[in-house]
């Protein structure tokens, strides 16, 4: 159910933002950000991808990754049900 709310609801710019915050948590590495930036045109298809990667790196990534997107768009991570996750 997240995946396919996040995919629909996650703006372009939510998930650019998102991509450099897990960059800078060191969850992604630049060429797993560009690959996912670059490599996939639609919006859909990068939050999908983005999500893959992260949940490779374990639970760590994954809290961080709903921290971030919390603290980008707490509306959305709301919606979605993430902020039980935070407590």
């Amino acid at each position: 159910m997240f995946l396919i709310s996040f995919v629909k609801k996650v703006s372009e710019e939510i998930l650019s933002q998102l991509l450099d915050d897990l960059e800078k948590d060191r969850v992604l590495i630049r060429l797993e950000k560009r690959a996912i930036l670059r490599g996939n045109p639609i919006t859909a298809d990068k939050a999908r991808n983005t999500i893959d990667a992260v949940r490779t790196k374990g639970q760590r990534a994954c809290r961080l990754m709903i921290k971030r997107l919390h603290n980008i768009d707490p509306t959305l991570s709301n919606q979605l049900g993430l902020a039980i996750c935070l407590q």
